[in-house]
């Protein structure tokens, strides 16, 4: 048995930074891709109130992981983007440029990618068929380590809500698949198609 490591990504409505709940679409297609899902040995969630919510209506009992946690935003949390776009436009443009910047007093993209890369690494070899609900940012953190890409790439990955990304090792690198999770649409329309995360150019 070695690790196959799925992530999914779970996103809040809302743009503010580090707040929010999912979507009542969110929450119905959430309950969806429950019966989509294979079955897992372990399942894993972020701690935040979105991550939880996206368990509950996949109807897994997941066990919190701090180490999937979100971005630590410092003072801008529960800030919108616009907001501080408005306020401090320079130092948002630090952020989302220069990857060891903080400006807001919390986490910077790199320390983000050594946080996960380093749980990523701590996971048991034996580990088997293990489901992640976590945030958006984690999941790109992880792209970034397995793709062997530099920090600066990280705001050029486009992590749509159930996006599912599978990773398995291969030496001491990573595989990546990019899954798709077939939705019953209830409406009546048909199946709808949530596909992984692309490369935004």
């Amino acid at each position: 048995m070695k690790v196959h490591l799925t992530l999914l990504c779970a996103t809040a409505g809302g743009a503010a930074f580090g707040d929010g709940r999912l979507s009542e679409r969110g929450l119905r297609e959430a309950v969806s891709a429950g019966a989509a899902l294979r079955p897992y040995s372990l399942t894993l969630r972020a701690p935040s109130f979105p991550c939880a919510q996206m368990a509950d209506a996949l109807g897994m009992e997941a066990t919190l992981e701090p180490a999937l946690r979100d971005f630590d935003y410092g003072e801008w949390r529960g800030r919108t983007v616009g907001e501080v776009a408005a306020t401090d436009p320079y130092r948002l443009s630090a952020w989302l440029t220069d990857p060891d910047s903080a400006p807001h007093g919390g986490e910077s993209v790199r320390h983000l990618c050594r946080r996960t890369a380093n749980w990523l690494s701590s996971l048991p070899p034996d580990t088997g068929r293990a489901l992640a609900i976590t945030e958006p940012a984690v999941v790109r953190a992880l792209l970034v380590l397995a793709l062997s890409a530099p920090a600066r790439a990280f705001w050029h990955l486009d992590v749509p809500p159930l996006s599912a990304v599978s990773f398995t090792p291969r030496g001491d690198r990573w595989n990546v698949r990019l899954d798709r999770i077939t939705l019953n649409d209830r409406a009546g329309s048909g199946p709808l198609e949530r596909r992984g995360p692309a490369l935004v150019t």
